[in-house]
């Protein structure tokens, strides 16, 4: 994998603005792609959360394990792909490691051929912001990449806020820099260590970044409720 700097990706902060994660950008204070979704979780969804709540009366202890473990494990892959890593970045047997470990062999080595940014705050004017772990040009396809943990392997089915995220920030993308992002790929690894792989491209990814902007819609309209 090469580094291609092709896109001047902007730096921004982020705050808690009336209940709301927003992104700083100038003088705009636009919401999270995250907050959009959580604030527009179906009822079906909101049920299967509160279900999982009662059943894992810890669930507090886990969901705060589980954020710790990811942001140590994105914090290590960022490392990586900028080439900071030094002798001692593998010899530990952190959990955190070695999951990112799973994720550069099985999903980024000889996968991923050009990195243009990581980390990148991407935006759509007006409407909302996020944050991509890496945009780059993965197996021919120029894509947003998302990098995941997870407690269990995970069924596609259970997953259409990861597509939808994603989704969110291809269209920023392609909105702003005139892009031609046609793939979205998320590489998950369990903390048992297995890996997993899901992409959306073409067609299925115009149809999610066109949910992701009805949910836009329904966003402001509770927004305008309350």
């Amino acid at each position: 994998m090469k580094w291609n700097k092709k896109y001047d990706y902007p730096t921004s902060s982020r705050a808690t603005v009336d209940g709301i994660r927003r992104y700083l950008l100038g003088e705009k204070k636009l919401p999270s792609v995250t907050s959009i979704l959580d604030a527009t979780k179906s009822e079906e969804d909101k049920a299967a959360l509160a279900n999982w709540r009662e059943r894992n009366k810890d669930h507090h202890l886990i969901t705060k394990a589980a954020s710790s473990r990811g942001s140590q494990m994105h914090g290590f892959l960022e490392s990586y792909l900028l080439n900071r890593e030094n002798l001692s970045f593998f010899e530990d047997n952190e959990q955190y490691k070695k999951m990112a470990k799973v994720i550069i062999d099985k999903g980024l080595t000889n996968r991923l051929e050009e990195i243009w940014g990581v980390e990148c705050t991407l935006y759509y004017p007006e409407k909302y912001a996020g944050t991509a772990d890496c945009v780059g040009v993965y197996e021919g396809k120029s894509a947003i990449l998302d990098f995941k943990q997870s407690n269990k392997i995970k069924k596609v089915e259970y997953i259409d806020s990861w597509f939808l995220q994603t989704a969110a920030y291809s269209l920023a993308h392609n909105i702003v820099y005139n892009s031609n992002i046609t793939s979205c790929v998320i590489l998950v690894c369990t903390v048992d260590n297995v890996f997993q792989e899901f992409k959306i491209q073409g067609p299925e990814l115009i149809t999610y970044q066109n949910l992701f902007l009805g949910r836009l819609k329904k966003f402001h309209e509770l927004l305008n409720l309350n």
